[in-house]
Parts: C-alpha cells; sequence; structure tokens
C-alpha cells in the first residue's frame, strides 16, 4: 500500500514538474505578504512554500512592507507549479539575482515555511 502511495505521489509530481508554467515580468501590485500580480498577467501569483499573516493579522503589515520593499518594480521570474481554489498561481519565484522569494521573505521573519505544500523544502518545518 506504501509503495503504491509513494508511486501515485512520485507521477503527480513528475506531470506537475512537466506541465508547469515558467513567467518572467515586472511585479506590477503586492497585494499581501505572499501575493502580488505581475505586469501583463491577470491573475494572482501566490508564492509557494511560504505563509504569511493576512494584511488584517498581527504581522500582516509587516509582511506586506517586506515584500514590497523585496520586490516592487522588479522582474521576477516565476515557475507555476499549481492553481489554489481562489484561482492565483501558485509559483516559486525569484528576483533577478536567483534569490528565492519564500526563502528570503523565511529568513527576515516576515512570514513562515508553509510546511503543508513545502514539506520541509526551506528546512524550518
Amino acid at each position: 500500500m506504501a509503495l503504491a502511495i509513494a508511486a501515485a505521489f512520485m507521477a503527480k509530481t513528475e506531470v506537475q514538474a512537466q506541465q508547469s508554467i515558467a513567467l518572467e515580468a515586472r511585479v506590477s501590485k503586492i497585494l499581501d505578504g505572499d501575493t502580488f500580480t505581475l505586469s501583463g498577467e491577470s491573475r494572482r501569483i501566490r508564492v509557494w512554500g511560504l505563509d504569511a499573516p493576512e494584511w488584517d493579522q498581527k504581522g500582516g503589515s509587516n509582511a506586506t512592507a517586506t515584500l514590497r520593499s523585496l520586490i516592487s518594480g522588479k522582474t521576477l521570474r516565476c515557475n507555476v507549479l499549481d492553481i489554489d481554489r481562489y484561482g492565483r498561481l501558485v509559483g516559486q519565484c525569484f528576483l533577478p539575482d536567483g534569490r528565492d522569494i519564500a526563502d528570503e521573505m523565511i529568513r527576515s521573519g516576515a512570514a513562515t515555511e508553509y510546511c503543508r505544500y513545502s514539506r520541509g523544502f526551506y528546512g524550518t518545518c
């Protein structure tokens, strides 16, 4: 049984990797500490592996300000991995110098790793 589950998970991961979309565009708007929009893309981008407080929660304004200072006006590269239940593109996104946005936000203390989805990718679960 465990072997069948592992095989199904591996197959799903391979399909996701084959179907991932790469976007590269300038940030047009920061919505909160883990969501933004890119120029030319109508859908919102949710940063994969990142859990930031909402703007109306404790730490939310700090998370939003931290993301804004990190990415505002920059051209990002995002590998879209999924679409969430709100229709947002979920992507692992990188700054022009190659730094991972989620990793930078986690290290800053403004947000935490979303362990349910990242499965410890950033090493803080």
